[in-house]
């Protein structure tokens, strides 16, 4: 990829730069120098808070709902993923509506708080939907029941996700900044999936998994309401970026294209996130039919989750230190070995196993904080050439390229488990086992290694960010 454009012979192609207007409340910038702009903690935090049901939510949906769906209520593997595959690719296409509706709201809330208050009860009902079908439905009632709870559910994450990782985007214009807001934010994340650890533990071990699971489901639906409340009262947006997404769809996601560093993202996630995929779905399966350890698979996660949060608080020091695309790069290198080792892991291994998830759970405490802080970063970019701030419209082009990378992969998963004979509740074939091992170990470890030499062409550095910031200062200082 060639090197980007001079900040100063960028084009402007619409917006308040394009009109040769100031852009109101935006700080001028000290030439040679990015913004001092630094978020206090409490900020912070509300803002991170939301990540602890989201994190809850999610990780039960990718971790155990698959097993839950098939084990417990009885539904086919390959019933499940179609659901899945088409539910995803759903998700995949509202985000971008999303994204940009939400570049353009204008309220007296804000862009992006009202699409967090409003996404407060969906989320909750729709999660409890996917842990409570009625008793009385079985056959293709049931599996009715799941796709439209599916469905459904993805749909209202995708009206919280979107606005709130456009919303951490928009907190800050400090460099490093962005950094520690995205670093708590995945820490909050983490402590959700910790507490989900403990439910999915409680549900493995119940002898009446739909009574307890229902009761969680609708426990976890009053909280994350009462989390997205308490963010949307406490928060306040800059005034100054509404107004300014682009004025159609086209445009904006036109723009995001024209980027040259958000299109090589775009590829790098896209590889990833097809080789990341059936490791969240394959982790309990790999526990019990290679491992033999089932009632360690919280153990692995939780060693996993655990390393991540508590490792945040290194990679904000070293991404100064070391630059962002230096930790990252490391990060996808180090993924891609700790995956692959897992093919050599047989059954009774369960040191090695935790040894393995802790290393990969450091590994992803870096990759989760720098890679949406660089994703902010080359959203000013966007600024500087547009005079807009389409940090919606972005963070559903990354999120498109993912949850239908997610989709396609969980779909393919369950038709390759029942390919290979695998069979619910009972010791599985070397066929199945052979399946399990490689879809967990070897695929995500080729997706890893290709994506990390993508990345390496990624030129849009501290430097540049800078020139970037000073341009968009410029023309928004009183003349």
């Amino acid at each position: 990829m060639s090197e980007p454009a001079s900040p100063k012979t960028l084009p402007t192609a619409s917006g308040p730069a394009a009109a040769g207007g100031p852009t109101l409340g935006v700080a001028v910038a000290v030439p040679g120098k990015t913004s001092d702009e630094r978020l206090p903690l409490a900020t912070i935090a509300l803002y991170s808070a939301p990540g602890v049901g989201a994190g809850y939510m999610f990780l039960l949906v990718t971790l155990f709902l698959l097993k839950y769906a098939t084990d417990v209520l009885l539904i086919a593997p390959a019933a499940m993923g179609v659901i899945f595959m088409a539910a995803r690719v759903w998700d995949a296409l509202t985000d971008p509506v999303v994204g940009f509706l939400s570049d353009r709201t204008r309220t007296r809330m804000g862009r992006r708080r009202p699409w967090l208050l409003a996404a407060a009860l969906p989320v909750g009902v729709t999660f409890a939907m996917l842990w409570a079908p009625p008793q009385s439905l079985s056959g293709a009632g049931l599996v009715a029941w799941m796709a439209v709870a599916v469905f459904l559910f993805y749909t209202a994450m995708t009206a919280f996700i979107v606005p709130h990782n456009a919303l951490g985007a928009e907190l800050t214009t400090h460099y490093h900044d962005r950094t520690r807001v995205f670093g708590w934010r995945q820490a909050a994340w983490h402590l959700g999936v910790l507490f989900a650890l403990v439910s999915m533990t409680l549900l493995t071990r119940s002898e009446s998994p739909r009574v307890l699971a229902s009761t969680q489901a609708w426990l976890a639906a009053a909280g994350m309401a009462v989390l997205l409340v308490v963010a949307v009262r406490g928060l306040r947006e800059k005034a100054e970026f509404q107004g300014r997404g682009a004025p159609h769809p086209y445009r904006a996601f036109a723009d995001v294209w024209r980027n040259p560093h958000a299109r090589l993202l775009l590829f790098v996630f896209l590889i990833e996130s097809i080789g990341g995929a059936v490791v969240g779905v394959l982790t309990i399966y790999f526990s019990e039919y290679v491992l033999h350890t089932p009632q360690l698979t919280p153990v692995y996660i939780a060693a996993y989750f655990i390393a991540a949060t508590v490792s945040v608080p290194v990679w904000i020091p070293l991404s100064r230190r070391l630059g962002k695309k230096s930790l990252w790069f490391g990060s996808m290198i180090f993924t891609a070995i700790g995956f692959g080792a897992t093919f050599a892991l047989g059954p009774g291994q369960a040191l090695w196993m935790l040894g393995i998830a802790t290393g990969l759970g450091v590994a992803a405490g870096c990759g989760n904080m720098v890679g949406p802080s660089i994703q902010a970063d080359i959203i000013d970019w966007d600024e500087c050439a547009t005079g807009q701030r389409k940090e919606g419209s972005y963070f559903a082009a990354w999120n498109f390229v993912y949850k239908a990378a997610t989709g396609f992969t969980l779909g393919i998963t369950g038709f390759a488990l029942q390919a290979a004979g695998y069979t619910p509740n009972a010791e599985q074939g070397e066929a199945a086992v052979l399946a399990i091992r490689t879809l967990y170990a070897i695929f995500p470890l080729v997706c890893y290694a290709i994506g990390a030499t993508l990345f390496l062409r990624f030129s849009f550095n501290e430097a540049e960010y800078e020139k970037v910031r000073r341009e968009i200062d410029a023309r928004s200082a009183p003349r």
